[in-house]
């Protein structure tokens, strides 16, 4: 962190004095891509492509040694938190895009991170445990890291914190947003997943960033979560079918991780996806090669 921090301001103080910053540190700079949610299942796997494709990477992470360690050392990584709007700043400088992979589960688990007293005695646990299943406004006031804290307020942070000029602004949604009482997405919205993801995308398509927003189904393929980078960089899809797309919100069935980590980064150059909303899953037969610019250049415009 200190290294990146100081690389940061040495450039920024190049700039104040007009001296020190050649052109290919400038475009560095311009294609400096944030990713936030850089250790979970699809986060991972973007940040592989990125590091692939050569693109400068800047991990926001809570820890700065495991993200360090899972790339190589081939990231820079920052110390920060969507959910701390304070914390964001020195993530925002000198970036040109951002992928947003954070998420969290579905449904109330200890990644929600609830407010329960350690010293909690079994039946204690089972009664908080109980109130947080079945008190909706309990389980608001409990939680630090559910879905509202994190694809609602942590993506309105990011918002408000992203620069003006930013390039491109790439969301991680979900299939159902539009769709929440119909089964099997009021299921999967029992306890509003879907709701805050929503939100998320509302703040995104509301700010007058350039943004695409990636509708996946069924998230298959990993997560990776304790494989390195050698691994992430040769992670394939288990899956035999091909990617569809589509533009709203109407696509049943699965989608490879590996593919959603490839459409975030190709998209984030290509003009056909700006203030797209793209829904994906996996059908049909897998050509060899995923053309995804042959992909997005047949989606019609979305009125979003």
């Amino acid at each position: 962190m200190k290294e990146s921090l100081t690389f940061t301001l040495s450039l920024q103080a190049g700039r104040a004095e007009g001296i020190g910053v050649t052109t290919s540190e400038a475009s560095a700079v311009s294609d400096r891509v944030l990713v936030t949610g850089a250790t979970g299942g699809v986060g991972q796997l973007v940040v592989a492509r990125l590091i692939e494709k050569g693109m400068p990477v800047r991990v926001l992470t809570r820890g700065v040694e495991r993200a360090q360690k899972m790339f190589e050392g081939k990231v820079e990584a920052i110390a920060a938190d969507t959910r701390q709007p304070e914390t964001l700043p020195p993530a925002m400088q000198e970036i040109g895009y951002i992928i947003c992979c954070t998420g969290t589960t579905a449904f109330p688990s200890e990644k929600w991170d609830f407010d329960i007293p350690q010293t909690a005695n079994p039946i204690e646990k089972f009664l908080e445990w109980s109130k947080i299943y079945f008190d909706a406004k309990y389980r608001r006031t409990k939680a630090k890291n559910g879905p509202e804290q994190v694809d609602a307020e942590g993506v309105r942070n990011l918002v408000s914190a992203a620069p003006r000029d930013l390039k491109r602004f790439v969301f991680i949604s979900s299939a159902g947003v539009e769709r929440k009482d119909q089964f099997p997405y009021s299921i999967l919205n029992a306890f509003g997943v879907l709701d805050a993801k929503h939100k998320g995308e509302a703040t995104i398509m509301a700010s007058g960033l350039p943004y695409t927003i990636i509708r996946p189904g069924r998230l298959i393929d990993g997560p990776y979560t304790s494989y390195d980078l050698n691994t992430l960089l040769k992670a394939t899809t288990d899956g035999k079918q091909g990617v569809v797309l589509g533009t709203g919100d109407t696509l049943n069935g699965q989608t490879s991780r590996i593919d959603v980590a490839a459409a975030c980064v190709e998209c984030l150059t290509d003009p056909v996806t700006e203030n797209m909303v793209i829904e994906m899953i996996n059908q049909g037969t897998r050509p060899a090669v995923i053309d995804w610019s042959a992909l997005f250049a047949q989606l019609p415009r979305n009125s979003a």
